[in-house]
């Protein structure tokens, strides 16, 4: 719904009046001044004319054990999808903070605020992802090495960021990266000779899967964890 349109319905006043209100800067979307009345409100902002709340939009940021088999998406007609793991009036108001395949496990990020989910997910903010990582064969002596230099992805023309790797074992080992491409791990460990068999995310920056959780289960997350996520022009640290 445009905006002034919007405030014309809440406040009982004229578009004309609502328009006016608008380009005096006496609206706030988001705590954003807004002056522009044809710019798109929906149910999640918050809007306030002067001090007065019109619309409030509450934020909601949860933490999923995702289940092998899953997949990360609203709906599909031949696969279980994650939001089906959900209570019945979140499934609307949630959308994913950074997708995880059918076959990966851990942690899955789910929140209607957006402008959080997209400073989680951007790759500029150099935020951290830690996977548990399976392989069929032994990992490669000099894979550390490589992944450490960025590995070269010939669909998108460019190179990982220096990634670390951590050996746990002849075919198991503990992956950070700092970006999100598609099917990146798998990738990353083909160029290097090998195939990932079991991949598991065990975090996001500073939020960690919660190991009270079964796969399928969920939280909220704390005030620490949501407040993790830096805000705008700033990155983790």
């Amino acid at each position: 719904m445009r905006l002034d349109r919007f405030i014309a319905r809440q406040t009982e006043q004229s578009q004309q009046t609502a328009r006016l209100l608008i380009t005096t800067g006496r609206v706030q979307v988001d705590d954003q001044v807004v002056r522009d009345a044809q710019q798109a409100v929906d149910r999640f902002a918050t809007v306030r004319l002067d001090d007065r709340l019109l619309q409030q939009h509450t934020p909601l940021h949860f933490m999923l054990h995702k289940p092998h088999g899953y997949l990360s998406a609203t709906c599909d007609p031949l696969h279980p999808t994650v939001m089906e793991l959900l209570a019945e009036p979140l499934r609307q108001q949630l959308h994913l903070a950074g997708r995880l395949d059918r076959s990966t496990t851990g942690l899955l990020i789910l929140t209607n605020d957006g402008l959080w989910s997209r400073r989680l997910t951007e790759p500029g903010q150099r935020i951290p992802k830690v996977y548990l990582v399976g392989t069929a064969e032994p990992i490669a002596a000099h894979a550390a090495e490589c992944f450490a230099q960025g590995i070269h992805l010939a669909r998108e023309g460019v190179d990982t960021s220096p990634a670390q790797l951590q050996l746990l074992g002849p075919c198991q080992a503990r992956l950070t990266i700092h970006e999100g491409r598609h099917h990146q791990v798998k990738r990353m460990f083909h160029a290097v000779g090998n195939r990932v068999t079991s991949l598991h995310r065990e975090s996001m920056g500073i939020i960690e899967l919660d190991p009270t959780l079964h796969p399928g289960q969920y939280r909220a997350l704390t005030p620490r964890e949501i407040a993790c996520v830096p805000v705008a022009g700033s990155r983790l640290v």
